[in-house]
């Protein structure tokens, strides 16, 4: 082992995402049976900076795993971007004594933990060694194949337009649904086909307007289809411009949704507790391993430790044939769901 550790710091960065808490018990939890010190740093990165901490035990992090959002709060910290926020925060680290920080969150908390782990070294700190969990609902993380709550916010999302198609079809109207995604389709897409869109615009795809919104709306209507369901990812532009593009190209009178926020909230699927707490364990094994500086991910359902360095520069390739599987699905002759 190339530095002992005897406590380390856990915190949840960026936007909250359902499993983060199932994340934070297994990081507690696991340094626990292998004697290590846990302290929750509340807030993000600004609790470092503002002595914003807790002592956590097995106990504490009861009751959790099922809990949406995250116990220990969560903030951007833009104090934290500059190297006197770093400074402050290392003196907090300094302080409680930590060897090490389990970050979860996604590449902007990565980013944060490696530029203040060579700021320690700089500094004559010592050896603070980081960890980063991926968690957004995006999924847009270039080093990890999953990212912890995708799946529950799918399954929100679902949920929201199966109950909006309810009306939709009583109606005999066209719903466009903007959902989250940040800059990337992933959520958008995996969600279309989940819940039979007519069609889905994302921001990896330059649309044709005509062809992929306007003429498959024409060809639900002449297979016999009275209503109609467009997904749009939220980086693929505004789903009320989507919404007055229909009407003023079909006559139509769309009725537009945006779920927004409450894709993040809610009791997580069991996939991503079980992700979460395979990753946090595994950022707690990595430490005692002496392998600092790195991120947890998923990679053809395994998980591993990457140097960060090198997983911050790796970029996702979108799954563009999940694409084609909803052209097929879309542009048959038969009846649409």
């Amino acid at each position: 082992m190339e530095h002992q550790i005897h406590r380390i710091g856990v915190l949840t960065s960026g936007g909250d995402a359902p499993g983060m808490n199932a994340a934070v018990r297994a990081v507690v939890r696991t340094a626990v049976d292998c004697g290590i010190e846990c302290v929750g740093i509340r807030r993000g990165w600004n609790g470092l900076i503002n002595s914003d901490f807790v002592q956590l035990d097995a106990s504490s992090v009861s009751h959790i795993i099922n809990k949406g959002g995250t116990v220990l709060y969560t903030a951007r910290s833009e104090e934290f971007m500059t190297e006197p926020g770093r400074a402050k925060a290392l003196s907090t680290c300094k302080l409680l004594g930590l060897d090490a920080i389990v970050a979860i969150g996604g590449d902007g908390t990565f980013r944060g933990a490696l530029a203040l782990s060579r700021q320690a070294a700089a500094s004559g700190y010592g050896s603070l060694q980081v960890v980063g969990i991926p968690a957004t609902i995006d999924n847009d993380i270039g080093c990890s194949h999953y990212t912890i709550g995708f799946d529950t916010a799918c399954n929100t999302a679902v949920e929201c337009i199966d109950k909006l198609r309810d009306t939709m079809q009583s109606h005999e109207r066209c719903s466009v649904v903007e959902v989250m995604g940040r800059h990337a389709g992933h959520l958008a897409l995996y969600v279309g086909i989940a819940v039979g869109a007519t069609a889905v615009l994302i921001p990896e795809r330059e649309v044709d307007f005509e062809a992929e919104i306007v003429e498959k709306i024409r060809r639900a209507r002449l297979a016999g289809t009275t209503h109609y369901m467009v997904v749009v990812a939220e980086g693929a532009g505004s789903a009320a411009d989507i919404g007055r593009r229909i009407h003023e190209e079909l006559g139509l009178d769309p009725r537009v949704t945006v779920l927004g926020h409450i894709q993040r909230g809610g009791s997580p699927s069991a996939r991503d507790r079980e992700t979460a707490s395979r990753m946090g364990y595994e950022a707690v094994m990595a430490l005692t391993s002496g392998k600092g500086n790195c991120v947890i991910a998923t990679k053809d359902g395994r998980i591993v430790d990457l140097d960060m360095e090198e997983a911050l520069q790796m970029k996702k390739p979108f799954p563009m044939e999940r694409y084609q599987i909803l052209e097929a699905l879309t542009l048959s002759g038969s009846k649409r769901d």
